[in-house]
């Protein structure tokens, strides 16, 4: 995804003199073209994110379309006081790539995990939250993106991500992807946990259970006639997330179910449980240690269903 980044912004460079490219002091072998043939567009500000949001500002300010890039947790988290006062507050086109969303860094341990990003992003005014599943979706965001007049943040991977999509996927922010369809259940994830979600739902079919899959790659503005129709061609529902189950999508999904559906929906939120991983590992162990594999989201699908066949027979038993 990190190198499907660089490409897609190098053809927007191309294209459109105001855009700039800043880093902070990471991809330099993925930013080589930028940097030999649009050098007074790129700057590399070091290990000073909370200097390149101002300096982004400043671009901003003077008719410039910056794209700002580090590693998910530094480019949000480490200046998030710019973010919300630089960016928000004066609603400027400035764009955020996260690379190595939810645990991609995992070896690294928790300081470059990027599990509470989303969730506070996405309580800002003015700003746009997507998460991008494959290198093309990748592009996509980035040349969606580029179009909005305010701030967005786009959550990626690192590199040799498989790909899911085709080249002339339609995507459009706050328009969410139906990938599998089903009426058991609804598995609605983004990211990095979408392949997991098409591998859960093919687990499920061998045991009769059809799985709607939907990758809800916009966090904020999130597509809530999506949700509502899983709420009521499933009636049950399983947000599935690299991230904090609380205010990230699980919550905005809750959100919406609590606020617009009219009808009983069985809803549980599948991601890290209001801690810390301590461990040092690679990406898919820590997902699996999450509960966020394949396995783990079929398993809690099925209990899902359960819940919802003796929620069935209590009202029968009731009823007679």
């Amino acid at each position: 995804m990190r190198t499907a980044y660089c490409k897609e912004l190098y053809e927007i460079m191309s294209r459109d003199t105001r855009v700039f490219a800043l880093t902070a002091d990471i991809g330099f072998r993925n930013f080589d073209e930028i940097m030999a043939d649009f050098p007074g567009r790129f700057v590399n500000v070091g290990i000073a994110e909370a200097n390149m949001m101002g300096i982004a500002a400043g671009l901003a300010l003077s008719g410039k379309i910056p794209f700002t890039f580090t590693i998910a947790p530094f480019v949000t988290m480490r200046c998030l006081e710019q973010i919300r006062i630089d960016l928000c507050y004066q609603n400027l086109p400035v764009k955020i790539i996260g690379a190595g969303g939810g645990f991609v860094y995992g070896p690294q341990g928790t300081t470059h995990h990027a599990i509470e990003e989303i969730g506070i992003l996405r309580t800002l005014p003015h700003m746009t939250v997507i998460s991008s599943s494959d290198p093309v979706e990748t592009r996509k965001a980035v040349r969606a993106a580029m179009d909005l007049d305010g701030p967005a943040y786009i959550r990626i991977g690192r590199n040799k991500e498989p790909v899911l999509y085709p080249d002339d996927y339609d995507f459009r922010i706050g328009r969410a992807v139906s990938l599998r369809e089903g009426s058991d259940v609804a598995i609605i994830s983004h990211g990095l946990t979408v392949k997991n979600s098409l591998d859960a739902a093919d687990v499920l079919s061998f045991r009769g259970i059809r799985a709607r899959v939907v990758n809800m790659h916009t966090i904020k503005p999130i597509d809530r006639e999506m949700i509502l129709n899983c709420a009521q061609e499933c009636g049950c529902i399983i947000s599935v997330e690299e991230h904090t189950i609380i205010g990230g999508l699980g919550s905005a999904v809750a959100e919406v179910l609590a606020e617009e559906c009219s009808r009983e929906v069985l809803f549980k939120r599948l991601g890290v449980n209001d801690t810390f991983m301590r461990i040092h590992a690679e990406h898919a162990l820590l997902q699996q240690e999450c509960g966020l594999d394949c396995n783990s989201i079929a398993h809690a699908a099925e209990l899902l269903l359960q819940r919802k066949k003796a929620s069935l027979r209590s009202r029968t038993r009731r009823w007679s």
